[in-house]
């Protein structure tokens, strides 16, 4: 019984961050992620249903959403072209950078994400020094990795995957010097599903591309990082023993996170994917004039969903609380599925879907935020702690690498060499460096 609610704990929050990593694609880069790590991270709250974590709903959130986030910063999009090739070596190496990069995103986003629920009095979190000592991490990676060793995952185009690299080498340090080890664990399934994920989902984006269906298959591949990232991060937290932390918060702790997530991520995800140009572009495809009043609608909607947003999470969740600030099961579900919602609308707005079903991809994020917000609750969370057993990680890397091999060798011999293919090897070396 034990093992049929985690795997049903883990649909749900696969689904969850599944979901919004494909919206993701509309927004990109940093701030994009940073949104749907928040959405993940509010999935597993309401699975948990601990009433100790409820409490620092927003301080959780916001550590989610800032380690998903944070390797938004490095590039992808020659790597993913390495997978459309038909040369044995330059498949196999994209896959195997894409478990790379797809493992950076999990790994630092559930790392910081079990750190803020292992946060106690008895074992608080230094956030301070984590912070400098990612921050030296990831200057000092960049530096030897590229500048000095020139080892170059994706040229011409910018390597901050390397910063990413040295900032989750910091991360492991402060795990395992202050024995952090169910933050740990979160971090190594979380980060193993986002790798898996993406490599997985680069295949199913190529071959889904051979069959001739119109359908976004960049979006499959979207899907599947998240899927895949929420099973592992749902799983390392489920498996972890968590130490009983206290189920209030002082207010003076809470206004910060609570703006970041309801106001700040959603302001600069509007003000970096709303402008006129940018909607003038998209809605060309639908035949919209790029005059057209329901462009400036868009931009009105969208901002006013972000201020709703932040009104009721302020009023609800702070202003009306006592002080030390304590919530409920209820609440929480409700922010997840608003936060969530919000950000399934603004796809909808952006991708002008609300009024042309020219992206059928879009109505499917409806149907998943709908099947999650009627099965979510009939979760009953079951933690079954397990031991981090890093003496078996050896073994399962090799596991891995054999399957990408097999994945690999399916993808030479299913296509000759689609548009959009790039070679890492026994190619012409590249002019100049795209940062």
């Amino acid at each position: 019984m034990k093992n049929k609610q985690l795997s049903f704990a883990m649909l749900m929050a696969g689904m969850s961050l599944g979901t919004a990593w494909a919206i993701r694609g509309q927004f990109g880069h940093e701030y994009g992620a940073a949104w749907a790590g928040a959405i993940g991270s509010l999935s597993i709250l309401v699975i948990a249903q601990r009433t100790d974590w409820y409490a620092k709903v927003f301080a959780a959130t916001l550590a989610g959403a800032l380690g998903w986030g944070l390797t938004g910063l490095a590039s992808y999009g020659i790597v993913v072209g390495y997978g459309r090739g038909t040369e044995f070596v330059n498949v196999y190496y994209g896959l195997m950078m894409l478990f790379v990069i797809g493992g950076l995103y999990g790994y630092i986003g559930g790392g910081l994400f079990g750190l803020a629920l292992a946060d106690s009095a008895l074992k608080p979190v230094k956030w301070h020094e984590l912070i400098v000592e990612m921050t030296v991490g990831a200057v000092l990676f960049y530096f030897f990795m590229i500048e000095e060793f020139d080892w170059r995952m994706t040229p011409p185009r910018s390597e901050m995957w390397a910063a990413c690299f040295g900032a989750a080498v910091a991360l492991t340090w402060y795990l395992v010097r202050h024995q952090q080890t169910s933050a740990l664990r979160v971090a190594v399934f979380s980060g193993l599903g986002g790798g898996f994920g993406f490599a997985f989902g680069n295949t199913l984006q190529v071959l889904g591309g051979l069959t001739g269906i119109k359908f976004n298959f960049w979006n499959v591949m979207e899907y599947s990082l998240g899927f895949f990232g929420g099973l592992g991060m749902a799983y390392g937290t489920l498996t972890s023993h968590w130490e009983q932390s206290n189920p209030h918060q002082p207010k003076a702790k809470t206004w910060f996170p609570l703006l970041m997530v309801l106001l700040l991520i959603p302001y600069i995800v509007w003000q970096q994917s709303f402008d006129l140009e940018r909607l003038q572009g998209i809605f060309k495809q639908i035949d919209v004039a790029p005059d057209s009043p329901v462009l400036v609608g868009v931009q009105w909607v969208s901002i006013g969903l972000i201020a709703a947003l932040t009104a009721a999470g302020w009023r609800r969740f702070y202003r009306q609380k006592p002080d030390p600030l304590t919530h409920t099961a209820r609440e929480t579900y409700v922010l997840f599925l608003a936060h969530w919602g919000v950000y399934v609308v603004f796809s909808l707005l952006i991708t002008g879907a609300f009024m042309s079903g020219y992206r059928i991809e879009q109505y499917l994020y409806l149907v998943n935020w709908v099947m999650v917000a009627l099965l979510i609750g009939k979760v009953q969370p079951a933690f079954t702690p397990k031991p981090l057993a890093p003496q078996k990680w050896a073994g399962n890397f090799g596991i891995v690498l054999v399957f990408f091999a097999v994945l690999a060798l399916l993808l030479i011999n299913s296509h000759d060499e689609l548009k959009g293919a790039h070679k890492r090897f026994g190619a012409p070396p590249p002019v100049g460096k795209n940062k």
